[in-house]
Parts: C-alpha cells; sequence; structure tokens
C-alpha cells in the first residue's frame, strides 16, 4: 500500500495525494485503510521513509569504487535523477523530523547521510567542517533537483550542462576548503 500511495504522490503531486484517493485507485473503501495505516500524516511519513531508504540506495550504490570528484558527481546525479522521478515521494521526506531514535526515518535518513559521508572520503576536510559541508551538498542537490522538478530552470542553457559545472564548483570548493588536492 505505501508504494502504491508513493507512486501516486509521484504522478499526481504529493499534496493532492489523500486516503480518498488512494482508496479509489486501489479500488477499496477508503476506512480500510486505516487498518494498515493511523491516516494521512502515518502515510506520508511512510512514504518518507521509504523514500529515503531508495534515495539512500540509489547514492549509495552509485558513489561504489569512486573517490573525490567522480564519487561526488556519482552522488549529485544519483540524487537528483531519484528527485526528478520520484518529486511525490521525495516531498514527503522535506521538513519531517524523526520522532526519536526507533523512527526508521531516523534509520533511513542515517543511511542516506552515510551515502553523502562517504563522497567526503575523498577530501581532505577537517571533522569540524563536516556537518557544514553535509548541509551545503545537500543544499545544492536538493535545491538544484527540485527546482529543475518543478520547471524552475527556463533559460536557454542545458540544464545538465548548468549541473556539470555546479558539481565542478562544488569540487574545487571541497578541495579548497581541505587545503589538499583530493581527487
Amino acid at each position: 500500500m505505501v508504494a502504491a500511495a508513493a507512486a501516486l504522490a509521484d504522478k499526481e503531486g504529493l499534496p493532492r495525494l489523500t486516503m480518498g484517493l488512494l482508496a479509489q485507485r486501489l479500488g477499496v473503501r477508503t476506512p480500510s485503510l486505516y487498518k494498515h495505516v493511523g491516516g494521512q500524516e502515518d502515510l506520508n511519513r511512510r512514504i518518507a521513509v521509504l523514500a529515503m531508504n531508495q534515495a539512500a540506495e540509489a547514492v549509495g550504490g552509485a558513489v561504489q569504487g569512486y573517490a573525490g570528484r567522480d564519487a561526488l558527481a556519482a552522488a549529485a546525479r544519483a540524487f537528483r535523477a531519484f528527485v526528478l522521478e520520484h518529486p511525490g515521494r521525495y516531498g514527503a521526506t522535506v521538513g519531517l523530523e524523526p520522532t526519536g531514535p526507533d523512527d526508521p526515518l531516523a534509520a533511513a535518513s542515517t543511511r542516506l547521510l552515510a551515502a553523502f559521508t562517504a563522497v567526503l572520503h575523498g577530501y581532505t576536510i577537517d571533522e569540524r567542517e563536516v556537518t557544514h559541508v553535509l548541509r551545503m551538498l545537500r543544499s545544492l542537490c536538493h535545491g538544484y533537483a527540485t527546482l529543475q522538478a518543478a520547471g524552475g530552470f527556463q533559460w536557454s542553457t542545458d540544464v545538465d550542462e548548468s549541473f556539470t559545472w555546479l558539481i565542478a564548483f562544488a569540487d574545487r570548493g571541497l578541495r579548497a576548503l581541505g587545503g589538499g588536492p583530493g581527487e
């Protein structure tokens, strides 16, 4: 049911996903959904967990065997592709906080964070800077992908060319921050 709801959110947009619409698409009565989820908020949270785990799998798989700029590019491209392919389910993750350490969202978030942290192993980053760097990478990837998904780039320059430029820019910044050559 959660996978069906996530697919519906991708197709229709997360704000349009309701228990009633999901029930209609599944061919069941709305009250029967409450046997599986506690309501709309619970459904959205489950979609967010699914999305975080899928994004972590995509990014983690993409960076395997790469370091430095190649790992950065692989992670950024995988994340962007995930957001573009799954805008509704990704939208469920934005602004959602884990309720505690046992919340499945916490584990899924940790997996995605670990995938991006692996990218940093190819750079010389002071441990005190890691949180800032991870926030910067999330901002770059999230911002670019969500703007692109919303049709926010109307200029004639190719969006892939701009994304490649963004990755190169971030790579130069990361290498300069570390004071070393990176990869």
